[in-house]
């Protein structure tokens, strides 16, 4: 268990992120990775977010997704630290941002742990497998949507994260470790051929794709009422 600092909360709730439990709770991590629940669950993101299908539901929820595990590789890079609670403490809620209902993250303070260097890898391959990849199986077992599109929607904040991570001296070590670990064919075994990061940046450095259509798919932004078509959008 580790104190969280004032810091990481700000950055938590910056990418929708909080801690606690939502006033409105609609699912957690356990009732998502439930195939006997999954279609529930796709229908009350649909309903919040007010996508027009679950295909376009279920890209709006992996980018909500995709925050908190950019959040976790920050934390990681930043404090050795990451959320490791059970699945039933990691809940999502209806919670009211800019003027609009959105489905958000809620977790426990205490989940946070420490993470000792010799467990580093397995710690980001565990994340990749049953925050990422699990999810991914589930919302495609009941909605048409692309897997790399919800992948997609993952690394777009993993780019920035690494962006500001690999420009800031007290965290570019640990990020850059972490970045090349994240680009070894050999951690996405079980999960892809090869990695799947390393393919989303093309041989680049994340802070040379800003601003670019790095994306090779449409996360459907643009069909969520409120939103707007992303910066990435190859559509463009």
């Amino acid at each position: 268990m580790t104190n969280l600092t004032s810091d990481q909360l700000r950055q938590l709730n910056m990418y929708s992120v909080y801690i606690g439990t939502p006033e409105r709770e609609l699912f957690t991590l356990k009732i998502l990775r439930d195939a006997d629940k999954i279609v529930d669950v796709l229908n009350l993101i649909q309903a919040v977010s007010g996508s027009p299908n679950r295909t376009v539901a279920a890209s709006y929820f992996m980018r909500r997704l995709g925050m908190f595990v950019a959040m976790q590789f920050t934390n990681l890079a930043t404090y050795d630290e990451v959320w490791d609670g059970e699945k039933d403490r990691l809940v999502f809620g209806a919670k009211e941002e800019y003027g609009k209902l959105a489905v958000s993250t809620f977790a426990f303070a205490e989940d946070w742990r420490y993470v000792e260097d010799d467990e580093r890898r397995d710690v980001i391959k565990h994340i990749l497998i049953e925050q990422c990849s699990a999810v991914i199986k589930q919302l495609r077992s009941v909605s048409s949507v692309s897997p790399l599109t919800l992948w997609e929607n993952i690394f777009g904040f993993l780019l920035w994260q690494y962006h500001v991570l690999l420009s800031n001296p007290s965290t570019a070590e640990e990020a850059r470790a972490d970045l090349n670990t994240l680009k070894d064919d050999t951690l996405w075994e079980g999960i892809a051929s090869r990695s799947l990061f390393a393919t989303y940046l093309k041989g680049s450095e994340p802070s040379a794709l800003l601003n670019t259509e790095v994306r090779t798919t449409c996360c459907f932004s643009k069909d969520v009422p409120g939103l707007m078509q992303c910066g990435f959008c190859p559509l463009k």
